[in-house]
């Protein structure tokens, strides 16, 4: 049990053994005899670091090592880990009911999220669908696109990604995860997203002109294109597992009129980019885009598990009485903890400290970019911020096992950065609880430019 002092989570690492330390890698070898291959990527040989207990921006491993952490569990943890106004909600809530049943039985806290949600959303996204995941939201929403269009085709990007449930991976881009399920995943195209570093068209932007957004718009009226019956174009304003990639200004706003021309619903998936990681309250602020269909979840209650699909009053109409529901939807617990994260969010500015942070974190980053040849790119919108790591910048060849070492110095050194990938896996991709320090903050870029100074050194 970590100490009461140290429960801020506002301090630097401390490291009292290797990692992942022997503890984590005994457990694994545990979890493997247990758990489905699936589960983790132990099967494939990795050794991850087993967590304990979080606080802030800290985390402790079951070795006993603090770490300060860089990923906020995958863009979850908004308002800091184990935040405690957000404990404090749900053991409250939990004290009173913690289950009322999804269709049948709603609570009242359903009413005053929704609400607040209707409140918080571009435009006119008034009516939300309460669920636990992100793969959920995503579904509803592409049965909304059906229903309220009788179309049957999604247009999506390659390099998207948006879930791993059949309805959420036919619109999932990447190969790995769609390979085996072809033959049941059905009624998707993909296109290029605006990748500027890596333009599948060869172009140059500003120079473009958004080309890519300009060839979706070929894609749907090519009367040859075989693409038809076309109902919704979804993307992610910045694209998460992709690599942290941020599209110009221009591409959503030329995407929202393609809708608009061609009578498309555009459905923005921001279960990585909402509740200010990107340093507004959604990615689509950016860029003054209302989209149809907003689907969010991971930080909107920083911690406990649900998400949501917010949409225009006449979209929802579309359904019928109790067609779409499930036991825990909109559970009091979920909904408890994401109105405390909302009250932290906004009362403690959490969107303008993301803006901020992101900010300190390019600057420093672009800094040390001349210094370093194998940053490749450097990227970001608010505290969503990456390093594409290549062999050298002339030719941009990916580099993967030069980002899987600078993490394992990282982790060394007791910066948790392990949110590693994109389409290339070559991309660290950063997006700190919002409640990090500036201290912290500091220790770990200066760590970041010494990690991949000592990888550099070793090539």
């Amino acid at each position: 049990m970590i100490q009461d002092s140290a429960k801020m989570g506002t301090d630097l690492p401390a490291m009292v053994t290797e990692t992942p330390g022997p503890r984590s890698r005994a457990l694994a070898a545990e979890l493997a005899l247990s758990e489905a291959p699936n589960a983790s990527a132990i099967s494939a040989g990795d050794q991850p670091v087993f967590w304990d207990e979080t606080h802030g921006a800290n985390v402790w491993d079951v070795d006993g090592n603090r770490y300060v952490d860089l990923t906020a569990g995958f863009c979850v943890a908004i308002a800091g880990h184990s935040n405690p106004r957000i404990v404090a909600a749900i053991q409250a809530q939990a004290a009173r009911m913690m289950h009322s049943q999804g269709g049948a039985n709603p609570n009242a806290l359903r009413v005053e999220l929704t609400r607040r949600l209707a409140r918080l959303a571009p435009g006119n996204l008034s009516v939300s669908h309460l669920v636990n995941t992100g793969g959920e939201a995503i579904e509803m929403a592409l049965k909304t696109a059906r229903l309220a269009t009788g179309k049957h085709m999604v247009l999506a990007f390659q390099g998207g990604f948006h879930g791993k449930l059949l309805g959420a991976l036919s619109v999932t881009a990447q190969n790995y995860y769609r390979a085996p399920f072809m033959d049941v995943i059905t009624g998707t195209a993909h296109v290029p997203y605006a990748y500027c570093y890596r333009c599948p068209f060869a172009k140059s932007y500003p120079a473009c002109d958004v080309f890519c957004a300009d060839f979706v718009r070929y894609t749907l009226e090519m009367p040859d294109s075989g693409i038809a019956d076309v109902g919704a174009i979804i993307l992610e304003p910045a694209q998460g597992h992709g690599g942290w990639i941020v599209p110009p200004p221009e591409f959503l706003p030329k995407i929202r009129k393609i809708c608009d021309d061609h009578g498309l619903l555009l459905i923005a998936d921001e279960i990585i980019n909402g509740f200010g990681r990107t340093g507004r309250m959604f990615a689509v602020e950016h860029s003054g885009v209302v989209p149809d269909i907003l689907v969010v979840g991971k930080g909107l209650a920083s911690g406990f598990p649900i998400a949501a699909t917010i949409m225009r009053p006449e979209l929802a109409r579309a359904w019928g009485a109790m067609q779409h529901t499930s036991t825990f939807m909109g559970n009091p617990l979920g909904c408890a903890a994401s109105l405390a994260s909302l009250d932290e969010i906004e009362e403690r500015h959490l969107v303008e400290r993301s803006a901020e942070i992101g900010r300190r974190m390019m600057a420093a980053l672009r800094d040390m970019q001349p210094q370093h040849p194998t940053m490749g790119d450097v990227r970001g919108l608010g505290s969503m911020v990456g390093i594409e790591f290549v062999l050298d910048r002339q030719s941009k060849a990916p580099a993967p096992a030069v980002g899987q070492r600078v993490v394992a110095e990282l982790l060394r050194q007791g910066v948790m950065a392990t949110n590693y990938g994109g389409t290339y896996h070559n991309v660290l991709k950063m997006s700190p609880p919002l409640v990090i320090t500036d201290e912290q903050l500091e220790y770990a870029l200066q760590q970041i430019d010494e990690a991949i100074g000592t990888v550099e050194r070793d090539l």
